[in-house]
């Protein structure tokens, strides 16, 4: 099916959905990559080599979108955290099963996308605060778990420097459940804090959230 969806945001943003059916070589032909980047995608194996590339592929269908001709090649920093070399624009980007979700934005941003999963009960212990567990209401807790576990992925992408721990330094605004909504979301570690608006909408059984 490949492009679902370029959506322009506020402050400046968009976000991009893509459903990878493709096989590597429908990318490849499209996309000039540069030796740093053909470096880093003949390290992967399997199923990731589909997903680095379809994420390389949105972010230069989303610039032609934006009006830019010129491809930015996708390069890591030294925290691992995805940018535009040549680009004064930020990008996130994220996948599971066959979606993957990108953003571009102005400022520091950050997207997760998720497909459901029993498992996350099992996690919710190690990333969720009492606060945030009892705004859960049991006909809603799986689907919600998922946005607030989106909402903290996000924040931790935006602040791209890791030694982060989701329960302890990333705080989510309780909110009551809904399919799209907003709540604000905040990093407070040694004394700073951080705070961002974070954004949410469920595509049939996946769970897309963002922070600019």
């Amino acid at each position: 099916m490949g492009l679902l969806l370029i959506k322009r945001l506020g402050n400046g943003a968009t976000i991009g959905l893509w459903r990878m059916e493709e096989q590597p070589g429908f990318f490849l032909q499209s996309l000039d990559l540069q030796p740093i980047e053909l470096e880093e995608l003949s390290k992967l194996k399997g199923r990731r080599i589909i997903e680095w590339l379809a994420c390389r592929y949105l972010v230069h269908d989303m610039l032609l979108s934006l009006g830019h001709t010129d491809r930015f090649p996708v390069l890591k920093d030294e925290f691992g955290k995805p940018h535009l070399h040549g680009s004064p624009l930020h990008l996130s980007f994220s996948h599971s099963h066959d979606l993957v979700a990108v953003i571009l934005a102005n400022k520091s941003t950050g997207v997760d996308i998720q497909a459901m999963v029993e498992k996350i009960e099992r996690l919710a212990p190690k990333f969720m605060r009492k606060d945030e567990l009892d705004s859960l209401k049991e006909e809603t807790r799986l689907a919600h778990l998922h946005f607030y576990w989106g909402a903290k992925e996000a924040l931790y992408k935006a602040y791209g420097r890791k030694a982060l721990d989701f329960r302890q330094h990333i705080h989510i605004q309780p909110f009551d459940y809904q399919r799209a909504g907003s709540t604000k979301g905040w990093i407070e570690k040694e004394g700073v804090v951080w705070e961002l608006e974070v954004f949410f909408e469920r595509f049939w059984d996946y769970f897309l959230v963002w922070t600019i």
